[in-house]
């Protein structure tokens, strides 16, 4: 990743840390979350080549603010080349099967029974990557850093149960991975 930017995330981020929203995250306290759904992988450029596959992600939750929380994560997405493309497109694929570990911090704006919410962080990736286009022909094995960003509603009357779309960042494979998941909080200590 760029230094340019590395500066233009960590701007972003202090930015938000230094807004005010008022009653913006819909718990405080400390939670469990997991969500589950279909993975999903595609590159870069615009052409119509991706994989599927699973997703799944456990996150610990740190409602610390009513509008902020820290979620540290750990999950999964496991891809395989997706078979119904274009006839001149076969040849080609984006896969990605890898561990996924990091830091995100969530933002929330809450309505009631359901809160639209964003959340960034960093994180790095272990596994197997491979993004073959016509313009990239890039594998990794190994680790990886990736940015997260995920946009989703946590619905429910505690806002309990999150839809989401996830998605991992890997500049150094020019692809994305990710998914779209359902996920459920459980509180701890309550």
């Amino acid at each position: 990743m760029s230094s340019k930017t590395t500066k233009i995330i960590f701007a972003f981020i202090l930015f938000i840390l230094s807004v005010n929203f008022t009653n913006a995250q819909p718990k405080k306290g400390e939670f469990f979350n997991a969500a589950i759904g279909i993975g999903l992988t595609s590159p870069y450029e615009d052409i119509d080549v991706g994989g599927q596959g699973f997703y799944a992600q456990a996150e610990y939750v740190w409602g610390i603010k009513t509008w902020f929380g820290v979620r540290p994560y750990a999950g999964f997405v496991f891809t395989s080349k997706d078979k119904d493309v274009e006839e001149s497109l076969r040849e080609f694929k984006v896969t990605t099967n890898a561990f996924l570990f990091g830091v995100k911090a969530r933002i929330a704006i809450p309505i009631p029974f359901i809160a639209p919410y964003f959340e960034t962080g960093i994180g790095g990736s272990i596994g197997a990557f491979e993004t073959y286009t016509p313009l990239v022909n890039k594998k990794e094995n190994g680790l990886l850093m990736h940015i997260p960003f995920t946009v989703g509603l946590a619905i429910g009357k505690n806002h309990g149960v999150d839809l989401a779309f996830v998605y991992y960042f890997h500049d150094s494979v020019d692809q994305v991975a990710g998914g779209v998941a359902v996920g459920l909080s459980f509180p701890i200590n309550k």
